[in-house]
């Protein structure tokens, strides 16, 4: 006797992504009246703690010599551009939007950023919280930590030999606010945004970012005051000090995989959010209680080649010259051109229906998904991230010279585009992402999918949030690559999720988790 579909019991995290689609015959009664007296305020303040000003460290004329104003200088900048606010825009509420370098969905920012010394000649042990507003550190907590960090994360080796940690907390209510249970999707984008940044901002200040995603996620709120009702611990990155060479260390597995829960209470709307982060925690006794998939190892080989070869398609071969990020004229500084992007960055309001080249679009994939031709540029040629191998992309062209119309596989490892339909997807593109003309007048619509079972399968339900981070991550590097290249780009957290699948020809097990429109911007 067959098992059909609704009888196949889900895990949490596959039950809350088929609860929080979006569908043409709901949608209406997915909407919320925003009670905007109750906005939440996308900054935390410290009344207490010692405060230092990062402002004068922007600058770039510290005298030789002067190691302790370029050290300031680094962690300065990387601060800045991996969150720092670059415009205050008034509003209709009164309080300013502070746009970021980071891009958030509905400018809600639930990202906070924190950093933990371990004992340096700038910066004493204890807790700090970035400031982002005033491009400043409040130094909060003053006590040992390190050896809590640790703890936490399960001895990770990387934290052995750095100083500094970055950790980024999501405030689930900022976002929750406005985009309800949903929220939870955004939460991990938008922080999957910001590690990209870091990423960036490491090779530009002399870092290498080590990302931890397994770690006991009550300890770290523990260590941080936070309260886990309302906030958690999202990402741990190290920071290994390049200038320093035993800092120089090789990348370490960077996930754990967490329990894999099927039996849950019925959960009403609202209550979807907490329950699946709470379920998706790893225990402080650690891994060795957790239940793993022995085939872990075999998924893995599996992904060394690209997922899908569609027989009979067109294959588009993308293979180009890398993204210059020397800057124009090339300066002292040899990623010039990355810092001015990275400052300057902002999500496209709308297209003019403009068509793209051809070589702007392998641009961009080249530099969101080849790495390793950017060593020669001073970037890492393998930067973390949770599982790549989970990740796929389609592309739906409906404006690219010398390229057709159609939906099509992008096949990283063979670098070529590879067609599965054939058809001008404007209109339907309109209505897939909820009416949005970005959708409609983009020239190029990117999805982002994984196939969950198998995911949750190899790690836990916590895979939900390791894919939706590593989307918003690969999102981030196709911001930054359109706008260098005087671009349009702007990413979409809302759509009609099966319905992507049956008009694309997407493969329906891959479930859709993030969009990224590109195009040329319409002009004021």
């Amino acid at each position: 006797m067959e098992t059909t579909m609704s009888e196949v019991q889900l895990s949490i995290a596959q039950h809350y992504h088929e609860r929080t689609k979006y569908a043409p015959e709901t949608i209406a009664t997915k909407g919320k009246i925003l009670d905007w007296g109750n906005q939440p305020v996308p900054f935390k303040e410290y009344k207490v703690g010692a405060n230092f000003d990062l402002k004068p460290y922007l600058q770039e004329d510290f005298q030789a010599g002067d190691e302790t104003g370029k050290t300031w200088q680094r962690l300065s900048q990387l601060l800045f551009l991996s969150y720092g606010v670059t415009v205050m825009l008034p509003t209709m509420m009164g309080s300013p939007l502070y746009l970021r370098t980071a891009p958030s969905a509905g400018g809600l920012y639930p990202a906070e950023v924190y950093l933990i010394s371990r004992g340096t000649p700038l910066l004493s042990t204890g807790l700090y919280n970035y400031q982002c507003r005033t491009h400043s550190l409040i130094h909060f907590w003053d006590n040992e930590v390190w050896s809590a960090l640790q703890e936490a994360c399960f001895w990770h080796p990387v934290l052995e030999k750095t100083q500094l940690a970055i950790i980024t907390t999501a405030v689930f209510w900022r976002s929750a606010w406005r985009y309800e249970d949903r929220a939870y999707r955004r939460i991990f984008l938008d922080t999957g945004h910001l590690l990209g940044n870091i990423e960036l901002a490491g090779a530009l200040t002399g870092y290498r970012p080590h990302l931890i995603g397994g770690f006991a996620d009550l300890k770290i709120n523990d260590l941080l005051f936070l309260d886990s009702e309302l906030e958690g611990a999202i990402a741990v990155i190290p920071l290994a000090d390049q200038l320093d060479e035993p800092q120089h260390l090789s990348p370490y597995p960077t996930i754990l995989p967490s329990a894999t829960q099927i039996d849950y209470p019925q959960l009403a709307d609202g209550e979807l959010l907490s329950y699946l982060h709470q379920a998706s925690q790893i225990p402080e006794s650690g891994v060795g209680q957790v239940e793993q998939d022995n085939s872990n190892s075999e998924l893995r080989e599996e992904q060394l080649e690209d997922k899908y070869n569609f027989p009979f398609c067109e294959k588009i071969s993308t293979a180009t010259n890398p993204v210059d990020w020397r800057g124009n004229p090339p300066k002292r500084q040899p990623l010039a051109g990355l810092k001015k992007t990275m400052v300057k960055r902002r999500s496209t309001r709308a297209y003019n229906g403009a068509n793209l080249t051809l070589a702007e679009l392998k641009a961009i994939f080249d530099f969101s998904y080849q790495p390793q031709h950017y060593l020669n540029q001073g970037l890492d040629s393998s930067p973390d991230y949770f599982d790549l191998s989970l990740i796929e992309t389609f592309i739906a062209v409906s404006g690219v010279d010398d390229l057709e119309e159609g939906c099509y596989y992008y096949a990283p490892q063979a670098q070529e585009l590879r067609q599965i339909r054939f058809k001008n997807f404007r209109q339907e593109l309109h209505y897939l992402c909820l009416g949005q003309e970005l959708g409609r007048d983009a020239a190029a619509v990117v999805f982002h999918t994984a196939d969950l079972g198998k995911a949750i399968a190899q790690e836990g339900d916590r895979a939900y949030r390791y894919l939706h981070l590593d989307a918003g991550h690969l999102g981030q590097r196709m911001n930054l690559a359109a706008i260098h290249l005087g671009l349009g780009v702007s990413g979409i957290g809302g759509f009609f999720d099966d319905q992507v699948n049956e008009v694309l020809g997407i493969p329906p097990e891959e479930a859709v988790l993030y969009i990224t429109t590109l195009g040329r911007p319409r002009r004021p």
